[in-house]
């Protein structure tokens, strides 16, 4: 897929901080775009890259489709569907057990 821009830009991946989820976050401004609805969100940044780990690359559209909700209320929502959708469709890079769990 042609990228409007590189996922990782010049500067690269801070250091891996800019991976999955906190590429979605930084992609709103907490005191400016809530109430965020999906459909606005999609039409802004759909085409955007999110760097899921250091092989995969996928669409913001891509985490979207595995989006239940249509709006977000504030930047705790947005972020609880977005973790969501992602360890729904397999690109949480990482599991966390229950307690003594091995």
């Amino acid at each position: 897929m042609d990228w409007p821009h590189d996922p990782d830009a010049e500067e690269g991946s801070e250091g891996m901080r800019k991976y999955g989820q906190a590429i979605l976050a930084k992609k709103v401004d907490e005191d400016e775009d809530f109430p965020l609805s999906k459909s606005e969100f999609r039409e802004r940044v759909g085409d955007h890259p999110v760097r899921i780990d250091h092989e995969t690359v996928v669409s913001v559209e891509d985490v979207l489709s595995g989006v239940d909700e249509a709006e977000f209320e504030d930047i705790q929502s947005f972020n609880q569907a977005m973790g969501e959708a992602l360890r729904k469709q397999g690109y949480w890079p990482y599991e966390i057990g229950g307690a003594g769990s091995d």
